[in-house]
């Protein structure tokens, strides 16, 4: 159940958060909201993937 949910909430990342990746930030640049955008996307797919 658990799994299912962060995979869900996974694809709605995708959709909806920027990739900062794809746009080639610098981390020691980016903003706290930027870093937290980064954090909560990697949470969610360290979840969908455990």
């Amino acid at each position: 159940m658990k799994r299912q949910i962060f995979r869900a909430l996974a694809k709605l990342n995708k959709v909806v958060l920027p990739s900062y990746s794809k746009k080639q930030l610098d981390l020691s640049k980016a903003t706290k909201f930027q870093l937290a955008i980064i954090g909560w996307r990697t949470f969610v797919t360290k979840n969908a993937l455990a």
